[in-house]
């Protein structure tokens, strides 16, 4: 795991920039930290504008006369609900598949491929969650969406500027998340106990706040590994993608408690 406080920067010898508290300082200013913030930039434009994208595409689909190649209202004993078809299984898995295509194979793809994957990803998630805008109301979808803006600014705020090497929780915070997804599976499938789906909820609301805070200080470490090298330009969608990531989830677990159905 990368070390956030690159201790490259703390070295003193022929050519190293003197330091102040970690932070290095050259004879022209502080580059090393204006670049950091181009390269944090970077990371959060592309975060925030697939975010962005994902929000418009499910507004402009949930209203086309194509959303009902994804979606089908079936009756059942809990009421009507937004059922996917085969197409709209397939639509949901496949992001599942670009982000192993551009996590393992990042040393191969180029840069402009893994931007058009990335995009390609925040479209179709904006398919996947445009049910939502049938199921839930606009203004509990706005609100949850701020709460959600609102606790990843402060996390990744946090990971940013803590002093504290928090690359220990990464581990706990991945296993976290299995477990999420292992218990979801099994009350799905033979608990079906609403409890235990807040329960559930409110733990991945913690565990992505958490993974949030510890990416952003692991991309702090990136920058200063990978800085001057091609790679820096793939890190920052790599970054972004992950980060897009936590806030969706975010999302998704914060609307659990304050999502209201339409009528």
């Amino acid at each position: 795991m990368a070390d956030w406080n690159d201790p490259r920067g703390t070295r003193q010898g022929f050519g190293a920039s003197p330091s102040l508290n970690g932070e290095v300082v050259g004879a022209g200013g502080t580059v090393m930290d204006a670049g950091l913030r181009k390269h944090m930039l970077s990371v959060y434009n592309y975060m925030t504008s697939g975010v962005l994208l994902t929000a418009i595409v499910a507004l402009l689909f949930v209203n086309s006369s194509f959303y009902e190649l994804l979606y089908a209202r079936v009756m059942t004993a809990q009421g009507v609900i937004e059922q996917p078809t085969m197409l709209g299984w397939i639509v949901i898995f496949s992001p599942l598949a670009i982000v192993f295509g551009m996590s393992f194979g990042a040393a191969r793809l180029s840069e402009s491929t893994l931007k058009g994957m990335f995009w390609a990803y925040v479209v179709l998630i904006g398919l996947s969650l445009s049910s939502l805008l049938k199921i839930y109301t606009g203004a509990s979808l706005a609100a949850t969406f701020f709460a959600a803006s609102a606790a990843f600014g402060g996390m990744s705020l946090f990971g940013y500027t803590t002093k504290k090497d928090i690359s220990g929780w990464g581990s706990f915070l991945i296993m976290g998340v299995i477990g999420l997804i292992v218990t979801t599976l099994l009350n799905v499938i033979f608990f079906k106990s609403v409890g235990l789906d807040m329960a559930v909820s409110a733990i991945g609301v913690l565990i992505f706040a958490g993974l949030t805070a510890w990416r952003t200080q692991m991309i702090k470490g990136e920058y200063y590994e990978l800085r001057g090298t091609p790679w820096i330009g793939k890190a920052a969608i790599l970054s972004a993608l992950s980060l897009y990531i936590s806030f969706i989830n975010m999302f998704l677990y914060l609307l659990r408690f304050m999502g209201n159905a339409r009528n």
